[in-house]
Formats: C-alpha cells, structure tokens, sequence
C-alpha cells in the first residue's frame, strides 16, 4: 500500500475520532503488531495536524465523505478527481499567503509601537522639505531636487543603469555611497531596487545629478535594514546617472548601428 494511502488512511480515521463518530467501535487494547502500527500512525498524524491551521477548517464531514467516495474509483464524487490536487494546492497556496500577511502585519503593528516617534521625525522631515524652494514631489509622495541635469534618454524599467550614490539618513548618517574614489559605480536593473529608486531614476538622463528624498513607503517601510536603517526611514540619496544601458543588444535595436547603447554614446 502506497504511503500517501496510509497516511490518508490515517488521518481518516484522526478525522473520525475527532467527530467522536459513534459508529467507530474504539478498542482498549492492541492486540497484534499491525494494531500497534495503525494505532501509532492515526495518533502520529494526530499530532502533527492538530497545529495545522487548515485542520482546524476542514469541514469534517466532507472530508470523511471525500475519502470513502475516493477510495473506490467506481465510486461517483462531488469533483472531478484530476481536480483535487489543484484545488488543495490552491488553498495551501492562500494560506501560506494568509499566514505571510498576519505577520507581516504583526510586525509593522510591533515596528509602529516601537518607533513611534522616529516614524513621527521622519513624517514632520517630510512635510518640511517638500516646501522647499527646488524640492518637486511627485504624486507618489517621492521628493526630488534637480543639482544638474543631463542629456538623452531617460532609463526604462527594461534597462540597466550606471550610476554614482552618496545614502543619507534625514540625521545625515550615511549607511551606503559609491562616491568613494576607490569604489566602481553601481550597475542594476531600474526595477532591481527600491520603488523611490525606481521612480526617480526614470526622470533622471545621463549625466544627470538628482538629489532623493525617498519616504518609507517607497524604501523599506516597517522593516529594519541592518542596524543603521531603522524602520520607517526617510532615505536622502545624492545620485548621478553615469550610464543608460538597455536590455536589448545593440545589434537587435532595428537602428542601423552594430556598436553604442542606442542613446547617443
């Protein structure tokens, strides 16, 4: 016998005793090995379903109902048994994702107890800079302020950048830079990064130098980054556009040029 049969088997009859099924006859004792094997493996499969939240949601009746229609292939069933792998995937699928948003949502509820007043800074940062003469804000709620601009051809969210970055918090403390004359410019994809990041470099050209002021909802929200970027942090970046590289290889851009990035290098 296959062991997912077993342990269908097994859990059936969990199920029953949970019903308290009066026409399950309950024994006192095992009298043979075979009593012992099905004895232990109905109370081990007890035991590790009673924490599973989808035990606790089963309808039991159904669930005995499906087993004692499924056991027999000549038996009619209320769905097509090709279907039921699909269906309990996609219920496991949403649960996992249930459990994932309870948690989360726990952990923004402790973060926000947490850090109520630096939340409250960075907000009252915010609502101050936005006035500021040169300081644009974008429906977003992304703030930005043009240092230089450049020339060519904004990023797309297909293509990959080059660029120079100076990260600040609103304090001043930095917690990442490029701008090191040691340290390579950084080299990603525009939808590689934060949604600040995202947004903003597409209204930058090359050669640009752009100044963000990028609020938590479009960096790391409730979510601490290490142990300098505490949750809810404004994020002040200093950036210059060094390079637009598209996705699409030159040769198949349709231009006619076998060299450059198609942006006018």
């Amino acid at each position: 016998m296959k062991l997912t049969k077993v342990m269908a088997i097994a859990a059936m009859g969990m199920t029953i005793v949970s019903c308290n099924n009066t026409q399950v006859k309950s024994k006192a004792n095992l009298d043979t090995y075979i009593d012992s094997v099905s004895y232990a493996i109905g109370l081990n499969t007890a035991m590790r379903m009673s924490s599973d939240a989808a035990a606790k949601e089963l309808d039991l009746d159904l669930y005995i109902q499906g087993y004692s229609e499924g056991i027999d292939s000549t038996n009619t069933t209320l769905i097509d048994r090709k279907d039921a792998e699909q269906i309990i995937s996609k219920y496991f699928q949403k649960l996992r994702m249930d459990q994932m948003k309870k948690r989360e949502e726990d952990m923004k509820k402790k973060a926000e107890a947490s850090f109520k007043e630096y939340k409250e800074e960075n907000e009252k940062f915010l609502a101050e800079n936005k006035t500021k003469e040169g300081v644009i804000t974008t429906a977003s709620g992304l703030q930005y302020k043009v240092i230089k601009e450049g020339s060519g051809d904004a990023p797309k969210t297909t293509d990959k950048v080059k660029v120079h970055y100076h990260g600040a918090l609103i304090d001043g403390t930095m917690f990442d830079s490029t701008m090191d004359p040691q340290k390579d410019p950084a080299e990603f994809g525009v939808t590689q990064v934060i949604k600040g990041w995202t947004e903003g470099l597409q209204l930058m050209k090359p050669g640009a130098k752009y100044k963000f002021f990028i609020p938590q909802e479009l960096a790391y929200g409730y979510q601490q980054r290490g142990p300098v970027l505490k949750p809810f942090s404004t994020l002040v970046f200093d950036v210059e556009l060094l390079e637009v590289m598209p996705s699409t290889p030159p040769s198949q851009l349709g231009d006619g040029h076998s060299k450059g990035d198609g942006h006018g290098h």
